[in-house]
Parts: C-alpha cells; structure tokens; sequence
C-alpha cells in the first residue's frame, strides 16, 4: 500500500505538472483538444491524489508499522476516532491534506466552468495545477514530507509512538482541515484574479464567478480559528483561548484581509471602483495562507502549534516569493486599465464606510504581520530574538478594534454615494439611544474598566442598527405582501440572503467581541495546594475538594480529582479535572474540567497532585461570558451560510425589488 501511495504521488507530480503546460499550449495552438487534455488532466490529479491519500489512510487504520508517518502518529491504544485525524497530525499528512483538498477544488471549478469563462479558464487551471505541483513535489523530494516513506530496513514496530497527548482532542478533527478547507478555498479567487489580468478581462466578472468561492474560504477559516481558540481553552489548560501565538496569527492575518475582500467588492460591483485594491487584497489573502503554512513548517517560531525544524520552510519562502512577484509584476503591467470609472461621492457616504473598514481590517492584519516577523528580523540582525507577546497585541489591535466595532453599526445607517444630515440623523436616533442608555447603566452600576465599558455600548449601538435593519425590511415585507411579521421576517431574509446573511454575521462578530471583552476585562483566579476537603474561592465561587481516584492503563497514568462548585452556598454542580502521565513518551499532560453558563466558566485544573498525601495543587478560574464566543461563531457560520445559498432567478428579482421599496421607506 506504501507503494501505491508513493506512486499516486509521483503521477501527481506528473499529471500536474502537465496540468500547467497543457493550457497555455492550448492557448498558443487554439486548440480545443490541448484544453480538452488539460481539463482531463484536473480530473487526473483528483483521482491520484484520492488514491494517495485512501492508500495513507488504509496505513493508519491497519496500523502499518513499517510506514514511519503512521509509526509516529498511530498507536494499537489510539481509537479510531483520533486515528482518522493522525492523517493531518504531522507535516507530510498536512501536505497531502493540502493537495487533495486543492485537486478537488480544482475539478470542481472545472466542471462548473465547462460551458463559461472559457476564455479565462486555461490560465486558472494552469496557476491552481502549478500551485499543486509545488506541494507535490514537496512530499517527493524530501523524506521527511513523504508521507509513505518507511521505516529503516531490519525494524519492525510491534507499536508506534502514538499522538501527542495535546491532539486528542475533538478539535483535533476539525481544526486543522476547517483551516486548509479555508487557506486552499481562497486560491480559486486569487486565480480566477491572476486570469483576469492576464486577459485583460478586468471588469467584476472574476468577483461574481468566484463569490461563493470567497465566502466557502471565509467560512471555514472562521470555523478554523474559532475551533482552534476552543480548543486551545479546553486542552492547554492556562485558562485562556488566544495568546496572539505566532501560529493562531498565522491563520487569522488570512482570515482579517479575506474579510476586508469580501467587503471591498461589493463597492466594485456596486460602483465599478477599488480595482487594485480588490486585486491587492485577494493576492494578500492567498500569500498569508502560504505564508501561515510557511510559519508551521520552517521552524522560525516557538510554538505549541508547528511541527519543528524543517527545510521546507525555504521551499516555502521561495513559492511564496514566486507568488508576489508573479502577481505584483502583472498587476503593475494592467495599471492602467484598472482605473476606476467613478469616485466617491462623498466622505459621509456607505462606500467611505467600506473603505473604512477596509482600512481598518487591514491595519490589523499589519499590526499582526509585524509583530509575527519582529522576532524573525530582530534575531537574522543583532542575533537576539526580541518576543512580541500579548501586551502589544492587546495595545494596538483593541483600539483598532473599538473604531471598527463603530464602523460596523454605522455601515448600514448611510445612503449610498452621499448620506443627507437628515437622514443619518433619523437612522442614528434609535441606536445612539440604546447606546446611551447602555452606558449610563454601566457606569452607574459601578463598572470602572474603559475599554470594557467602550466595547459592551458600542455592541448595544451595533446591534440595534442591524436589528433595526431586519425590522425595517420586514415592515416593507409585510406591507408588501400581507404576510405576519414573523413569515415576512424569514421571507425577507430568505429571498435576499446576501445581505441579510452579511447582518448575521455581523451580529455573530458582536457576540464574540461581547465575549472577548467579558472574558479579558473581569477573569479573576486563584491557585494553591489543598487536601480533602478544603476549598478554593474565587469571585463569589467555592471549589470544594472532594475525592481523589488514580489508574493505570496501558498508555498513561491517571489521577482525577473531584470538586463540588457552589455559589454562596448553593449547589451548582461537580467537576472533574485530571492529570495524566503518558509512559511511552515520559509526558505529563493537564485535562481541565468545567462548570459552564452563559454568565461565565468556572475554570479548574490540576496542576499536580500527590497519591501519597492526596494533596493536590489546583487552579481556579472565573471566565466571564465565554460562552459568547462560541454563540458568537455559530452565529457567524450560519450568517455566511445564509449568505452562500443559492437564490432562483424569481427569488433575486424579488430582492431586488424589496430593496428599492427599502430605500424609499428610508428616505
């Protein structure tokens, strides 16, 4: 079977290595059967790499010993469940996650494009097939990203060395293939932009081929990254669920400026303007998913999340080199024709808005980038790695953050092209209101900290806008065809899902910027040794020590203490927090437990214990309102959801016409 999987590889090489030739030949030739070959070549590489990928598979499950990826990622103890996920536990699973995932994406781009976008298409099977070929030959060339290389000659395992005990985690399994779902979704668009301008083809059509594509991306990057900080919070065990490490910035810089793409095009659509800047951003948005994947491989980073030294970080310094100056070359070359036929029309306007959050998003994803590579620069210079830790972070990005909070419950309140004093003043009146009395009521009920304060009437000023914005359409709705408000809701946003959708969203990001405020202004803990008995009392909360049970199997030590958590002397519930020694791999390792509600977690860990003398060494948290980043997340998948499903061409006509009705109401 490692031979079938090795030689999948190498056709892999070959087919998409053939892949990029055979378009251009076709356009060079004009001929339908080079094309007709190319498009058999998309189909091809889909199929090897299935067979790749099935054949590693096939390995894990039967616990093939004598592949070195599954001896390092596998045990006989380790369940089917996290066997699955071992296929991405390591680098060469990782790659070989990274091209299937892209030769699927590319037969199906394809197949939807067989009969349209012929003129472009050529060149985006050429890019997406030479991005193929570089991840390809990357589990090839290279031993220690070949997935199927096999152990030396003479071993032979009766047992592997089993997952880190940091990846048997639910999360484990959704995590890192959300994120590759997202990094390799939005290297549709950025091909489909790198065709157009090799066209010439430079109006919106790329945008609109590739909407769905973007907000796909998008989609699974935010699942991504919230999965990751969720797991982080359950499995790390410091009581937190984002440390601004180099990897989580890794995969948010892409999430941040594909955010600010998808905002920046529709002014583009709407107003045939930010040509470059579109361009720009979706190339930005593709290089940081190369780069994050750079940042994981190359060893340049301390991190929990990378795999190690590796030499395939200047292979992917280099393709990613290869990339900027590929699309910044030819993105000079078509200036000219990128120029925009309109201007905004004023300052006070819904395209300034965009623009604004544009900006905003953008100086965040900078801020980001440059505390990531400091370290990096700093080091290559004076030979001293300076660290870049939280407290920059936390200084720079929360200001940005309050202005874009701001900018978000403004966007939907003005006109497009020029907003009148009139007009804004009415639409600002109901949310200022709400805002005003939110923040009267926080200041009188003693709340002391600025920028919590700031955040939480800033969410009650975002929120209302955009729930007045559903209100508003439903009243037009129901006017317009006499159904209840309830019926008229769902009709409204069911026929016009795009925006409607994108107001989800936003209101899924207010509830977890509610959370991250909550969360980080007013988390309080306490830590100590007690016995049985004792208690732990933190912000109102008491840790009643309970019960002490060790075991032993096979695997690991286990030793799990039991605590009672009341509240001013109510009962609330147990929690069960446990150590654990792992003997083959001479790891200890911190399972935490929690008490959870929508007001806050009571976070407990042992940190240690001591059969002897049941003393353990606890930690105790208080987490307020966590759980609205989760809320907060769900909401904003289901909002994009929304925004991605297919309308009929009677349900767009029909939206259409509920805008224009909704712009009069407003006026």
């Amino acid at each position: 079977m490692n031979q079938i999987g090795y030689s999948a590889l190498l056709l892999a090489v070959l087919t998409s290595a053939f892949g990029l030739v055979a378009p251009l030949i076709a356009v060079r030739t004009k001929s339908r059967g080079w094309m007709k070959t190319a498009e058999r070549s998309v189909y091809g590489l889909c199929a090897v790499s299935l067979v790749a990928s099935a054949a590693l598979l096939y390995a894990l499950v039967t616990r093939d010993y004598t592949n070195e990826y599954v001896y390092n990622y596998t045990s006989n103890e380790l369940s089917w469940f996290y066997t699955f996920s071992a296929f991405w536990a390591g680098n060469s699973g990782s790659l070989l996650l990274w091209l299937v995932i892209l030769a699927v994406f590319t037969a199906v781009v394809v197949w939807q494009n067989r009969a349209k976008n012929r003129e472009i298409l050529p060149y985006v099977i050429s890019i997406l097939m030479s991005i193929a070929l570089f991840f390809s030959l990357m589990m090839v060339t290279s031993r220690g990203s070949n997935p199927f290389a096999m152990v030396p000659a003479g071993v032979f395992p009766a047992n592997g060395s089993g997952l880190n005990p940091m990846l048997e985690n639910p999360g484990m399994v959704v995590h890192p293939i959300t994120l590759f779902l997202g990094y390799v979704g939005f290297a549709i668009p950025y091909a489909f932009a790198m065709a157009a301008l090799i066209t010439r083809r430079l109006g919106d059509f790329w945008i609109r081929s590739t909407r769905r594509w973007t907000v796909f991306a998008w989609i699974f990057l935010t699942i991504g990254n919230i999965v990751g900080a969720w797991w982080a919070y359950v499995t790390l065990g410091w009581g937190g669920y984002w440390a601004w490490d180099p990897v989580e910035n890794a995969s948010f810089m892409p999430w941040v400026t594909g955010t600010a793409f998808l905002h920046s095009v529709m002014i583009q659509e709407k107003k045939d303007m930010l040509k470059v800047w579109n361009i720009v951003l979706i190339v930005a948005t593709f290089s940081l998913t190369i780069f994050g994947t750079f940042l994981v491989r190359s060893g340049v980073v301390s991190s929990v999340h990378s795999f190690g030294q590796s030499s395939l970080g200047f292979f992917f310094l280099g393709f990613l080199g290869l990339i900027l100056v590929f699309s910044l070359n030819l993105l000079f070359s078509r200036l000219d024709m990128l120029k925009s036929r309109n201007e905004l029309d004023s300052f006070v306007s819904r395209e300034s808005s965009f623009l604004l959050n544009n900006l905003l998003l953008v100086g965040i994803a900078m801020t980001v980038l440059w505390g990531v590579l400091f370290p990096i620069i700093s080091e290559a210079v004076t030979g001293n790695k300076v660290t870049v830790g939280p407290p920059f972070f936390d200084q720079v990005i929360a200001p940005i953050g309050l202005v874009l909070m701001f900018v978000t419950g403004i966007c939907p309140l003005i006109a497009w092209r020029r907003a009148t004093l009139a007009n804004l003043r009415k639409n600002v009146t109901y949310p200022g209101l709400v805002a005003i009395v939110v923040l009267v009521a926080l200041i009188v009920t003693g709340m002391r900290h600025t920028y919590a304060i700031i955040s939480f009437t800033l969410c009650a000023f975002v929120v209302t806008t955009v729930l007045m914005e559903f209100a508003r359409g439903a009243w037009v709705r129901r006017e317009m065809s006499g159904e209840n408000l309830a019926k008229a809701l769902l009709s409204l946003t069911w026929r016009n899902k795009r925006r409607y959708g994108g107001y989800i969203v936003h209101i899924g990001v207010i509830l977890f910027l509610f959370g991250v405020t909550g969360s980080y202004a007013f988390k309080q803990q306490e830590s100590r040794t007690i016995t049985k008995g004792e208690s732990i009392s933190v912000g109102g909360y008491e840790v009643t020590y309970d019960s002490f049970d060790s075991y032993d199997t096979t695997e690991k030590r286990v030793g799990t203490v039991t605590f009672t958590v009341s509240e001013n002397g109510r009962f609330l519930g147990t929690v069960a927090p446990r150590k654990e020694y792992y003997f083959a791999k001479d790891q200890p390792w911190t399972r935490i437990d929690r008490h959870v509600t929508l007001e806050r977690d009571v976070y407990v860990s042992l940190l240690d214990y001591s059969a002897e003398t049941g003393e353990a060494n606890v930690e105790v948290r208080i987490n307020p309102l966590v759980s609205w980043l989760w809320i907060g997340g769900i909401v904003m998948v289901i909002g994009g959801i929304v925004a991605i499903w297919p309308d009929k061409r009677d349900a767009q006509r029909l939206a259409a016409r509920y805008e224009r009705q909704v712009r009069l109401h407003e006026i």
